[in-house]
């Protein structure tokens, strides 16, 4: 009879230690996107985005390293769709980025937010999964939040809100994509095949926006540790997912909004006005919302 009740406290120490880590990852990731909006003022954004993948992908050879010999890149099944999912994933590296140049931090990461929102509209036709009423319902007000943002007036560039908008439905789709390779390929060899894509693809326009001048020692440290901050989100999320289910996780994503909000605000001087930050808790009620009707 004392097995059971031990066990508790085990798996609650586990589910635990899974939040705190996924919440050190969304740090990490915001403190990315911060750090390279900073160095997006003197250095171009495809130099950036390959400083980035060079951390991940060495992140994704030493994870096949550790699984061993039985995880091969080649042998892989459903190759066209792990393909178009790093290139979904570079699209939303490469808009995001570049549309950071021009665009406030806090409305950037919102307009991405709704990537959730557009995964729901698109789950019907691609995975033929029913969406009731309230999900729908959850669905435009999200999206009436981000016409809060994108409003006329609000004085956001066009080719920025542009960017953002194929950002948040290149990673609905790779959303999506993921959820149709699961249980299919191991976890493994699709991160790597995303790693390996990813850098490929925001290689191809690097050599014309190499850094004019380069990196003197204080900004090349900076731009490694970015990368380096980047690479170590993503092993904070693969530890937090291996003790906490996605279902639990997911509405906690909002966080990462918050701190761009705070970002934002603090690092750059650019707060939110008053119906952009409406528009912002809109689209997060509308995301913990539908997160909420997926848990089990």
């Amino acid at each position: 009879m004392s097995a059971v009740p031990a066990s508790l406290p085990a798996h609650s120490a586990a589910r635990q230690t899974g939040i705190l880590l996924f919440f050190a990852a969304l740090v990490a990731f915001a403190t990315f996107d911060a750090g390279a909006k900073q160095m997006l003022e003197r250095y171009p954004a495809p130099f950036l985005n390959v400083m980035r993948y060079l951390a991940v992908v060495t992140l994704a050879v030493v994870m096949l390293w550790r699984h061993g010999r039985g995880v091969r890149l080649r042998d892989a099944p459903e190759k066209p769709l792990l393909v178009l999912r790093g290139v979904m994933l570079a699209t939303v590296a490469t808009c995001f980025m570049t549309a950071l140049i021009w665009m406030p931090l806090s409305e950037a990461t919102a307009i991405y937010f709704t990537a959730p929102l557009i995964m729901v509209a698109l789950s019907p036709w691609m995975l033929g999964e029913r969406v009731r009423p309230a999900q729908w319902a959850a669905v435009g007000a999200g999206f009436a939040g981000m016409l809060l943002i994108v409003r006329p007036g609000s004085n956001l560039p066009a080719l920025g809100t542009l960017l953002m908008a194929v950002s948040a439905i290149s990673y609905a789709i790779f959303q999506v994509l993921t959820r149709k390779l699961s249980g299919k390929v191991p976890g493994p060899v699709q991160y790597a095949y995303t790693a390996f894509i990813c850098l490929i693809v925001t290689a191809l326009p690097a050599p014309f926006f190499l850094p004019d001048p380069w990196p003197g020692l204080a900004d090349t440290l900076i731009i490694v540790s970015l990368g380096a901050c980047s690479g170590l989100a993503q092993i904070l999320l693969i530890a937090a997912f291996q003790r906490v289910s996605a279902a639990t996780l997911a509405p906690l994503n909002y966080f990462q909004l918050l701190l761009a909000v705070g970002f934002s605000t603090f690092w750059f001087q650019r707060p939110p006005d008053a119906l952009a930050l409406a528009g912002i808790g809109l689209i997060m009620a509308s995301g913990v919302f539908l997160a909420l009707r997926r848990a089990p």
